[in-house]
């Protein structure tokens, strides 16, 4: 399977601070790749590392066999939208179209027009007139007529309501299916996620806590229920991610590659918020815990 982006080791930090730490990525091409993590956990500074904007601290980036922004060539091979879906305030749509072309030398005129045409959007009208959903909507048709064999978003949606939300993602599915993208999606809406994403990266506290395909994480991952047992007790395939006990019950959410026969336990399915909840509330003991986050990696 070849992979979009590889990091070994990778690391950023500004003076003693680590916003970014021992990032270790193969990052499947074909899928799109939900990223997700707390404010302050590190996805920004991934994504702005994959396209160059900033550079490392420590350790290797590789994005579709490339350096990072190490030139034209590599440059057209990924679009970004970065946060707040930036457009230029005092520039028409049609002005951002026209810019588009100049700078892009893949540039697909008609497939930008006729987006801007199914979305009923002025040409004349300013960017800094039109609605968060069109601007987002403007962001993402300059990033996907550019052609690109990635396109990063980084929390493309946070400022957008419901419906706008539900729109775009809409459009970026069709946009996926029609011209074959890669795609890399910041976001702290998991229900957002749960949509349009198959592959997921859990960043907490400027690490990768868990990544891989979603279909195998949700079947590899169990809530088990049962009387109240000491989770050191557990079989040694049976990784425990969470724990809670009352004085009779204990609750857990485990991983493992093997069936669980033990008929102690209520045996749960997990939804995808469950999981990336579990893993967001880790205590900082539990992450750095670090045989147990080495078997589940």
């Amino acid at each position: 399977m070849s992979a979009i982006l590889r990091a070994r080791g990778l690391g950023k930090s500004y003076r003693r601070r680590w916003a970014l730490s021992d990032c270790t990525l193969d990052v499947p091409a074909g899928r799109v790749v939900g990223l997700v993590g707390p404010n302050g956990a590190g996805k920004s500074t991934l994504l702005n590392l994959a396209v160059g904007m900033l550079a490392p601290t420590a350790g290797t980036i590789e994005v579709l066999g490339g350096s990072p922004a190490s030139g034209p060539a590599q440059l057209a091979k990924v679009g970004f939208v970065a946060q707040d879906t930036p457009t230029y305030a005092g520039l028409s749509v049609e002005d951002h179209l026209r810019l588009g072309a100049r700078l892009n030398p893949g540039w697909d005129d008609a497939l930008a027009r006729d987006r801007i045409r199914r979305l009923g959007l002025d040409l004349a009208q300013r960017a800094g007139k039109l609605s968060g959903g069109q601007r987002a909507q403007l962001a993402l048709t300059l990033g996907v007529a550019k052609r690109p064999q990635l396109l990063i978003l980084d929390e493309p949606v946070a400022s957008l309501d419901p419906l706008a939300r539900r729109e775009f993602l809409q459009d970026l599915m069709e946009a996926v299916a029609e011209h074959e993208l890669s795609v890399v999606l910041s976001s702290h809406l998991v229900s957002d996620l749960e949509r349009v994403c198959d592959h997921l990266i859990v960043l907490v506290a400027s690490r990768v806590q868990l990544a891989g395909d979603l279909d195998t994480l949700l079947a590899t991952h169990h809530r088990l229920t049962g009387p109240r047992r000491d989770p050191a007790t557990l079989p040694a395939d049976q990784h425990v991610i969470a724990a809670s006990h009352t004085d009779r019950q204990t609750s857990l959410l485990v991983r493992t590659e093997c069936p669980i026969h033990d008929p102690a336990w209520t045996v749960g399915q997990l939804s995808l918020e469950d999981l990336v909840l579990a893993y967001m509330g880790q205590t900082a003991a539990n992450r750095n815990h670090r045989p147990a986050l080495e078997a589940l990696r």
